[in-house]
């Protein structure tokens, strides 16, 4: 009778204890048993034109690691960021600044497992943030003429939407002596400043006049134009950057290493066009190989602006 008893409060505290910490069994090696993998996208990537495609993505990937995947559509790229530091997400898709905001946040416990390039080519893994305006704003052509308009940004994490075009615009201006700060206050250097939240409402807000000037990624332009959301003869783009490191996957440091390789090897050879086209942005594109370092000179930049 004792070592009946005494089994059946083994068995008890078995259970108790595998279901306190998650394990799919009681003796087992000790590690979790993962049963969702989530993925956290930027507005950019959130659209409704993109949910068959982000849902066929999340399927495919959901095969190969043979458990469930599910989306976070964050409203902003904090939200991201936070959804990866509190293990709400496992992977996102974010640009160069995100990237750099995500390494600071969680005190470098990030990495790139891959990246976006036309054709899987890591070397024209790039792009550019670009100024527009309205066609018929013949009193804007250059940077020069910016001053004192209505300014549209993307949202403060944004790289080609934010952080490189604060820094164009600092250097275009250095009479001026331009902080950040500065060009993100109303009736300053800008007649008005604001962040529209994603690239395709800066895009909107210049082609419908409620803004004069936008900074927003020039893929994302193109892929407005494509799909007609915005007329290409109704907009002008009066300044480029130099390259941008593309926008990658970014996963925790500290991942399982064999759901990292999983998940690693499923991007590298994921070829769903209608996912590239309609989720990425660039028609023909595919993942390439990445890692941290590949963004280090923005990570460099996002730490001189901040100071």
């Amino acid at each position: 009778m004792k070592l009946n008893n005494m089994l059946k409060g083994i068995g008890m505290a078995c259970l108790l204890g595998a279901a306190a910490a998650g394990l799919s069994g009681c003796g087992g090696s000790g590690s979790s048993a993962q049963k969702t993998f989530t993925i956290a996208y930027a507005p950019n990537e959130s659209t409704e034109q993109s949910a068959d495609a982000r849902g066929g993505m999340s399927k495919d990937l959901g095969k190969a690691l043979g458990m469930d995947v599910k989306e976070i559509n964050a409203s902003d790229y904090n939200g991201i960021v936070e959804a990866l530091r509190t293990k709400k997400a496992d992977m996102a898709y974010l640009g160069s600044e995100g990237i750099a905001l995500a390494n600071k946040r969680m005190d470098g416990n990030v990495d790139v497992i891959a990246m976006k390039a036309p054709g899987g080519d890591k070397a024209k893994a790039v792009y550019h943030s670009v100024f527009i305006t309205r066609s018929d704003r013949s009193d804007i052509n250059s940077l020069e003429d910016v001053k004192n308009k209505k300014m549209a940004f993307v949202d403060p994490a944004s790289t080609s939407g934010n952080l490189i075009p604060t820094g164009m615009i600092m250097k275009a201006f250095p009479e001026d002596h331009l902080n950040a700060e500065a060009l993100h206050v109303n009736d300053g250097f800008f007649q008005s400043a604001i962040y529209s939240g994603k690239h395709q409402a800066s895009i909107q807000a210049v082609a419908k006049g409620d803004v004069d000037v936008a900074a927003v990624s020039d893929q994302i332009l193109q892929s407005e134009f494509a799909s007609g959301n915005v007329q290409k003869d109704d907009i002008k783009i009066i300044a480029s950057s130099d390259p941008i490191p593309s926008e990658g996957m970014i996963i925790r440091a500290d991942m399982d290493k064999d759901l990292r390789a999983k998940v690693t090897d499923f991007l590298l050879h994921y070829d769903n066009e209608d996912y590239f086209t309609k989720v990425i942005k660039v028609k023909g594109a595919r993942f390439a190989p990445a890692s941290l370092s590949d963004y280090q000179p923005i990570i460099d930049l996002n730490e001189l602006l901040s100071k």
